[in-house]
């Protein structure tokens, strides 16, 4: 069955689950659509506040910038057909009379009327609505981007790549194990990991003292790439921040915020760093008759 004819959105949301999750099951995971900050203040501006994913791009506009590429956004989803507004002549002919007039001063009789296609209305759903979220942050001379993997069922994960320039490439995963995948690519973008190395073990007064041996100090200080990993919970959970140089990548895993003991840091190899990224994703297998 096509995603395009899955349920209305606005069934319950199990139900909804299940039937993207068997959707997924046949076809496999697959690139869903991109979408700008812009684009999503103005098809879902709660989620501004209300989501984890960042919109770097709408950050250091003005309010009358906002206001601006929040039109532009409009007419950019229009002309791509992701959206369809039932009284498009009636807001044009609005917006072209108060082109230029200050925003209090504008009269407010038109109301959008819009009507989104299942994809958007598909992501942006999910993305409110999961059971379990990680976000991995990627941090390059370059700048940071951020992914996010929203955990539905073991069989749906929807994947929200977020660029510093406030683009948001989303696409959904049929399995952990492809959601972390995703994830690896984000903290490890040059596929330097190597080999497993020894585990040493690590107490919280070392971390605040930066005394964490010779070599471990060595690749925090050359590491290209610095990765923050984080599942989101009601409790606090597990942590796992990663280094990648130009040979190697290390991780250092807290299994819980200010916890004496559980903190070990190890040069990793592709194999563990995807172990260890699917067991933060996982989510359990429903019992039997759900």
């Amino acid at each position: 069955m096509p995603l395009s004819e899955l349920p209305e959105l606005d069934v319950e949301i199990g139900e909804l689950r299940a039937a993207v999750t068997r959707e997924l099951s046949d076809g496999g995971s697959r690139h869903l659509l991109r979408l700008t900050d812009e684009e999503i203040a103005v098809l879902d501006p709660d989620s501004l506040k209300e989501c984890v994913a960042p919109t770097p791009r709408l950050a250091g506009l003005s309010e009358q910038e906002r206001d601006w590429s929040y039109r532009i956004a409009l007419r950019s989803l229009v002309s791509r057909e992701a959206v369809d507004v039932a009284n498009i002549e009636e807001l044009d002919a609005l917006i072209r009379r108060t082109e230029g007039t200050p925003e209090a001063d504008r009269p407010s009789g038109v109301d959008l009327d819009l009507r989104m296609t299942t994809d958007v209305s598909l992501a942006l759903t999910l993305r409110r609505t999961p059971e379990r979220a990680l976000v991995a942050e990627q941090h390059t001379s370059g700048g940071t981007t951020h992914t996010v993997v929203y955990g539905h069922t073991p069989g749906l994960y929807l994947v929200e790549r977020v660029t510093g320039g406030g683009l948001h490439l989303f696409s959904l995963a049929a399995s952990a194990a492809d959601a972390a995948e995703a994830v690896r690519l984000a903290v490890d973008p040059f596929e330097i990991a190597d080999k497993d190395g020894p585990v040493r073990h690590l107490t919280p007064q070392q971390i605040a003292a930066q005394d964490v041996g010779t070599r471990l100090s060595g690749v925090i200080d050359t590491a290209l790439v610095v990765g923050q990993v984080v599942r989101l919970a009601d409790v606090p959970g597990p942590l796992l921040t990663t280094y990648a140089t130009d040979r190697e990548v290390w991780t250092v895993y807290v299994e819980r915020p200010d916890a004496p003991s559980g903190i070990q840091a190890r040069a990793v190899g592709p194999g563990t760093l995807g172990a260890m990224l699917r067991a933060l994703l996982a989510l359990p297998e429903p019992e039997a008759g759900e």
